[in-house]
């Protein structure tokens, strides 16, 4: 028997067979179907790469070999910096990351839900929450800014971010003309953005099958400046995707390959992070939503990039509730527990609720408790003679107690998971302190929060100089 074993709890849903099948039905798909590419400058390079004959008007089909090729020439990790050019983690290596956003039109009140339009000072509020909350290791774009031109509104908001917090971002601009001038700004903040990226942009194709030519547009100007980046495809089954588990996974994993393949045909060794956002169409009521099976489908997608070998992202389970209630909770449970035991990467895109129409600062401070709690779990025990301690068993003997044991003693603070928000409480304690109700704490918590979080040292450098910029990105340069 070994010294000693670490218990780690663990999740597969795919067999080697299962995911050797998935692949092959995906290159299937991309040799025979192919995708839609809408964008001139992509089509003559994937005609010149390619041959004529796998582009056909703005369809184009790709050979096996040149997909396997494209899988083995990415880079297997990716590491990602915070803005002060410390090395915070690596994509592509074991564990699970967490990040709030995403491009929210709404903004809603932790004390009464209310729904308002999203403006800059909840930009504001938002990203110094984030970046106050440990558990959470990226910032994403966390709304649309609706008290700006949209011609600018991007800009403004990366400027906001970037003030706010040094923890990595991930950014989501929705005019390809601001991408490149939102980069322009961060250079002018912070120099050379390749070396130590501590950005992540974020480029989605449309399902089905189809690289939109905004997508590729900011793709080529994120490879021509050697910043990694993140493609990811949203699918809803029944819709925009099959309605079967099984068809959704592989149609996704295609359009992945092809976004691939399509990234190291420009540039060979261009560093990317792959991931899929299935969800499902409630064709009742007509809106998207997140079922079980996204889960399961996200997981499925997290281990077949991790026999590929490539970093991955994926779903962060957001969206369903209607507020920090009991629905966002259990989706948001299943999501993280799950993957924190599973193959999935980064998970940027917590904080939506209606939808994933409203942010809400209430759901991720609940999110952060989970991710906590998640994260504890997974973490696992060592089963070990000196875990065990039989001496100390012996010594207490029967009937007696461990509480002032050395072992205890010793290592109570981190045994067990600490809530900063939900004491242990007896029935006694509960109502003697008037029932407190558990969801009005965390709305209190959540305020007491916003108002208490502080922004980086440099906040007021940084913002000059955005300032300053953008005066002049405003004057001369204003996408049209």
């Amino acid at each position: 028997m070994p010294d000693a074993f670490n218990v780690r709890p663990q999740i597969t849903v795919l067999q080697p067979d299962q995911i050797a099948y998935a692949h092959e039905q995906s290159l299937r798909a991309l040799e025979v179907t192919g995708v839609r590419v809408d964008s001139k400058r992509a089509l003559e390079l994937l005609a010149k790469r390619l041959g004529a004959s796998s582009v056909k008007d703005n369809r184009v089909t790709f050979p096996r070999e040149i997909v396997e090729w494209a899988i083995k020439a990415a880079p297997r990790t990716v590491e990602v910096f915070d803005r002060l050019g410390q090395s915070k983690f690596t994509l592509g290596q074991p564990g699970a990351r967490f990040g709030i956003g995403v491009t929210n039109m709404y903004y809603q009140d932790p004390m009464t839900d209310e729904v308002t339009p999203f403006l800059r000072k909840h930009m504001e509020m938002g990203v110094r929450l984030g970046h106050n909350l440990p558990n959470f290791d990226v910032i994403s774009t966390l709304g649309v800014l609706r008290d700006y031109d949209p011609n600018i509104a991007d800009a403004v908001a990366v400027w906001e971010m970037t003030a706010n917090t040094t923890k990595p971002l991930v950014l989501l601009i929705s005019l390809p003309s601001l991408f490149p001038v939102a980069l322009d700004m961060l250079e002018n903040l912070h120099g050379d953005l390749a070396s130590k990226p501590f950005l992540l942009p974020y480029f989605n194709p449309v399902s089905p099958l189809i690289v939109n030519e905004d997508t590729v547009d900011k793709m080529f100007v994120a490879i021509e400046r050697g910043i990694p980046f993140m493609y990811s495809n949203y699918g809803m089954a029944g819709m925009s995707t099959p309605i079967t588990p099984a068809g959704t996974m592989v149609l996704l994993n295609a359009e992945l390959l092809a976004g691939l393949t399509l990234a190291q045909l420009i540039k060979e060794g261009t560093p990317i992070v792959l991931g899929s956002l299935p969800a499902y169409f409630d064709m009742k009521n007509m809106i998207e939503f997140y079922d079980p099976y996204t889960i399961l489908i996200d997981l499925g997608v997290a281990e077949i990039m991790a026999h590929y070998g490539l970093p991955h992202m994926g779903t962060s389970g957001s969206g369903s509730g209607w507020g920090p209630d009991l629905i966002e909770a259990g989706v948001a449970w299943l999501n993280h527990i799950t993957s924190v035991i599973g193959k999935v990467g980064l998970m940027p895109f917590i904080g939506g609720t209606l939808g994933s129409m409203a942010f809400s600062p209430a759901y991720v401070v609940y999110a952060h408790e989970i991710v906590g709690r998640a994260r504890h779990f997974a973490r696992g025990f060592n089963l070990d003679d000196a875990s065990v301690g039989l001496g100390e068993i012996e010594q207490v003997g029967p009937g007696g107690n461990f509480v002032l044991t050395e072992t205890t003693l010793s290592s109570y603070r981190t045994a067990h998971y600490h809530s900063d928000i939900f004491p242990n409480m007896s029935l006694d304690r509960w109502q003697t302190q008037g029932m407190p109700n558990a969801t009005a704490r965390l709305r209190e918590a959540t305020v007491a929060l916003l108002e208490s979080s502080k922004p980086p040292e440099d906040h007021d450098a940084v913002l000059a100089k955005g300032e300053e910029f953008l005066k002049t990105v405003d004057s001369h340069s204003l996408p049209t």
